[in-house]
């Protein structure tokens, strides 16, 4: 499922702040196969999850998702197959929109395409029915800025953004 070969990335090549994040790294993912990647501050651990999404090209090596090669691949187009769920719960979401139109736009990237405008009626009622499986009562308040929940349901919230269009390759970033 996720076959990624020979992979590095280097910081500031070629100043004195010159940082090798990751040297020639080999991984294998299969299908359903759950993941866990440990190591200290600076390990690059973050630096292999934006990698593998697309926000940050590496020098050498290649990222296959499905045998596709998505190393090369622009963020937004990894996006339909790769979710994510940020370490910080202010990341992932747009603040000043509101609890259905950021999931909306998550929703948009699998079944409409990028440029989908509105919340369309039947996806309010299935992103209530959605949101009602946390138990918060998010799914009383989809008009509510999302910069206005806690960090709590901001998280709760990011997870269903990046699994409502059924990514085919999840990450969480110390969630």
């Amino acid at each position: 499922m996720l076959h990624i070969e020979g992979l590095t990335v280097t910081f500031a090549r070629g100043t004195v702040n010159e940082h090798r994040a990751l040297d020639d790294l080999t991984l294998h993912v299969a299908k359903g196969e759950f993941v866990t990647v440990l190591g200290s501050n600076g390990a690059g651990k973050s630096t292999l999850f934006h990698a593998i999404c697309g926000t940050c090209l590496p020098e050498r090596g290649s990222i296959l998702l499905d045998g596709q090669d998505i190393t090369l691949l622009p963020e937004h187009r990894r996006a339909r197959s790769v979710g994510r769920l940020f370490q910080d719960p202010m990341k992932g979401t747009a603040p000043d929109m509101t609890i259905e139109e950021n999931l909306a736009l998550a929703y948009a990237r699998s079944s409409r395409g990028p440029f989908s405008r509105g919340v369309r009626k039947e996806d309010q009622a299935f992103f209530r029915a959605r949101l009602s499986a946390f138990g918060m009562g998010l799914e009383d308040r989809m008009k509510t800025k999302v910069g206005l929940l806690s960090g709590g349901q901001r998280q709760a919230m990011t997870l269903l953004m990046a699994t409502v269009a059924s990514p085919k390759l999840l990450l969480l970033d110390e969630h």
